[in-house]
């Protein structure tokens, strides 16, 4: 009998104002097939059936990190580290990072840019047990120009002939998704700066367009203002980072704001857990800016969803609660940034079959010690994950 019932003190069902309390839910194989009270439960299911009792404990959805980079290893040279390495030694540190989401509650994460589709293998591995890890949404090479921001990865197209070869050869490596470079980065040496575009509005409409022909949508890395503005018209799905740069500094504009809210958008800001560092780097001013901004779209009603973007420079693979403490910090509520971990993002990212805990769904679940709607921290007293049924961490 592959059945197990868990009980704790607190259940998190969906959006986390939707709690049990002395709840249980009831893993079947893969599939959660009922929730409710303890008292419920227990009354219900088979005195055989294995029960894993959690006092103290809350059970909630598997956390979700929208935004990470597997193939790149958080050092100060992430390009150098995944250029030079040879691939199945690249594979093996990819598999080691993707353990370390698990180890930290994270059941889902989402690779925006990998190199020779190795994302593709390691998602095979997991979900066919032989390796452990988070179900894995691959985006494979991400469009970008020639030479551009991550060009290294190999996704360079410059004609319109070019954006409809990379998505058909990326939908045919097994992409889930297409990522495209709208703006440029900090991370690739001689690329466009942050806030300068590398497409126009038509070529991001068309890598859009394209895309849904292969039954995917897009992600868009967009830092700068008119590259937000461009991907916002052009119909992506996610916008990534969506800082708001220009050669100036922070430009906010509230009226594309009111249509990533109007298209249903959801923002990734990708915040790493060296994030006070970060903040400090910036300078109080630029900070200032910074934070004010994610404020009045938040005010405003845009959709925030959790990323670490880990990988690149000082965002650690496991060091997800980070990023939650940065959105609390912000004066965001310990509802909302666990709503922006699970259920929002699963809905982002178009997964129906996780980010809560109701029957029919996937067991992706998470058991930590303490109660995450009074303190963020106590997502980091991991007592249990399951994974797609298989319990992962005990």
């Amino acid at each position: 009998m592959n059945k197990v019932l868990i009980t704790a003190d607190l259940v998190l069902t969906g959006r986390a104002d939707q709690e049990i309390r002395d709840g249980a839910v009831l893993v079947d194989a893969d599939v959660i097939t009922a929730v409710g009270t303890a008292a419920e439960l227990e009354a219900t299911v088979d005195p055989g059936v294995r029960r894993l009792r959690c006092p103290g404990a809350t059970v909630l959805p598997g956390l979700i990190d929208c935004h990470v980079h597997l193939a790149f290893d958080a050092g100060p040279d992430p390009v150098r580290a995944v250029t030079q390495a040879a691939p199945d030694e690249l594979a093996a540190a990819m598999a080691d990072r993707a353990g370390q989401f698990l180890a930290a509650g994270v059941t889902t994460v989402r690779d925006l840019g990998d190199r020779d589709d190795l994302t593709i293998a390691l998602r095979a591995a997991i979900a066919s047990g032989k390796t452990t890890g988070p179900r894995i949404l691959a985006a494979t090479a991400p469009l970008t120009l020639p030479g551009g921001h991550c060009g290294f990865l190999g996704g360079g197209v410059t004609t319109d002939d070019d954006i409809r070869k990379q998505i058909a050869r990326n939908a045919a490596a097994g992409a889930d998704l297409i990522k495209v470079m709208a703006s440029g980065g900090a991370l690739t040496p001689g690329g466009p700066r942050m806030w300068e575009s590398q497409f126009t509005r038509a070529q991001l409409r068309l890598i859009v367009e394209e895309a849904a022909c292969h039954g995917l949508e897009v992600a868009a890395h967009a830092h700068g203002t008119a590259a937000i503005t461009d991907c916002v018209e052009a119909g992506v799905r996610t916008l990534e980072h969506c800082s708001w740069r220009t050669a100036e500094g922070v430009t906010y504009d509230p009226e594309i704001t009111r249509r990533i809210i109007e298209n249903d958008i959801a923002v990734c800001r990708c915040v790493s857990g060296d994030w006070q560092l970060f903040l400090q780097q910036l300078g109080p001013d630029r900070a200032e800016s910074m934070t004010r901004v994610i404020r009045e779209m938040r005010e405003a009603g845009v959709r925030f969803i959790a990323g670490t973007d880990a990988g690149v420079p000082g965002a650690r693979f496991g060091d997800y609660v980070g990023m939650l403490e940065f959105f609390a910090s912000l004066g965001f509520t310990r509802a909302e940034i666990l709503d922006m971990a699970t259920v929002d993002a699963a809905r982002a990212l178009g997964l129906t079959d996780t980010g809560a805990l109701r029957p029919g769904l996937r067991a992706d679940l998470l058991v930590v010690d303490g109660n995450p709607l009074h303190e963020l921290d106590v997502l980091r007293r991991v007592r249990h994950v399951f994974m797609n049924g298989r319990q992962e961490i005990v």
